[in-house]
């Protein structure tokens, strides 16, 4: 937890349940991450005070906005939170200037309107001040949004899948516009989204969420590469999960020794598992490579297996490929590689290839059960 900053510990079993702590420096962009019903939006409205968990406690720079047992929840209007909701939720009926000095009634209208014309320029929104909301594009209409939800001087900013409703370009604009205006930005940022790229684009955090439980928080990379459990895995996009046993450690090499598929793999030194012990494992598709133009695969004969091509999609400038190894009755290998380089090398489904493991790549995690199920429906081995 942050000593400044937002620190948020909420639990309830109905209505909807929550078992959730997260923390949010000054300055950094948290993301919550999850599908569906994973408690993402309970959690921001519980923290903006528009929904009061059971029991929980939630500080925002050393100021208590709730706590349960101390019988504390201070209204939205007390906690000064900055909310950007998914569809804008602009006053129709007002301008564009006039919905940001909405949010500022508490000081004077000369005032208000200074700061709120301040605010429309910094958001690129000169020219639209007195256009309605009907009047502006989803991107103006979201700029005007964010500048409604910081012109109040929030002591944290909140914002709820805010770039859903507006289309790739205009989205791209917009990450890159509150990336910028973020560094100026002193105060906690929470981003609830279900777009991992966007996560990975946008935040300083990343905390993983399934069913209203927080399972996993840290750099999003991080996160991403090296997932607690096989169900932070799945929910992250990892779809080489597969069972290992662990051999040996070699510390001195940096090396952890397992077997898989009667194959030894070298993987980066990871003594929390025991030797002769089960475990799942997962390796992004960026850490398997296959040969260029001749060229053995990068790191050598490491981990080199050869495989056959199951199935090859062309995804814009990637072709992702699966590899089934020792046949086609256990899950496949997920490889993707440069669209030139599968044209280069012409590959196709039906085509045996090698290619190796990256040892840093290979990340061990428990031999558990998981939400999705048991470690015998990801591999036998």
């Amino acid at each position: 937890m942050h000593e400044e900053g937002l620190n948020v510990c909420l639990r309830q079993s109905a209505p909807i349940a929550l078992d959730a702590e997260l923390s949010c420096a000054r300055g950094e962009l948290l993301a919550l991450v999850g599908p569906s019903g994973s408690g993402k939006t309970s959690i921001l409205r519980s923290i903006a005070g528009l929904m009061e968990a059971k029991e929980g406690r939630i500080v925002c720079d050393g100021a208590v906005w709730f706590d349960s047992h101390g019988d504390v929840n201070l209204t939205p209007q007390h906690r000064r939170v900055g909310v950007v909701f998914q569809h804008f939720a602009l006053f129709p009926h007002l301008s564009a200037l006039e919905n940001i000095m909405e949010a500022m009634l508490e000081i004077p209208r000369p005032q208000r309107k200074l700061r709120a014309q301040d605010w429309l320029n910094r958001l690129h929104l000169q020219g639209l001040e007195s256009r309605k909301s009907a009047q502006l594009s989803g991107g103006q209409q979201q700029r005007v949004a964010l500048a409604r939800a910081l012109a109040r001087e929030p002591r944290a900013l909140l914002l709820d899948e805010p770039f859903s409703a507006v289309d790739r370009t205009t989205r791209e604009t917009l990450f890159e516009e509150l990336a910028g205006l973020r560094r100026e930005l002193s105060m906690p940022v929470v981003l609830v989204t279900h777009d991992l790229d966007e996560a990975l684009l946008l935040a300083d955090r990343m905390t993983i969420l399934a069913q209203g439980k927080t399972l996993q928080s840290g750099a999003p990379f991080d996160v991403v590469t090296r997932p607690d459990t096989m169900e932070v895995a799945r929910l992250v996009g990892q779809k080489n999960l597969f069972r290992a046993g662990i051999v040996e450690h070699l510390p001195e090499l940096g090396i952890t020794i397992i077997e898989w598929r009667k194959r030894r793999l070298q993987a980066r030194l990871q003594t929390e598992f025991a030797p002769r012990s089960q475990v799942t494992w997962t390796i992004p598709r960026s850490h398997l490579v296959l040969p260029s133009a001749g060229q053995p695969p990068r790191g050598g004969n490491v981990n080199k297996v050869r495989g056959r091509i199951s199935a090859l999609i062309r995804l814009g400038e990637t072709a992702a490929l699966s590899v089934d190894v020792d046949g086609a009755g256990r899950p496949p290998v997920f490889i993707s590689v440069p669209l030139h380089m599968a044209l280069d090398d012409r590959l196709s489904a039906g085509m045996d290839i090698d290619f190796s493991f990256l040892p840093e790549g290979i990340h061990l995690m428990p031999a558990g059960r998981s939400a999705a199920g048991t470690i015998r429906e990801i591999s036998e081995g």
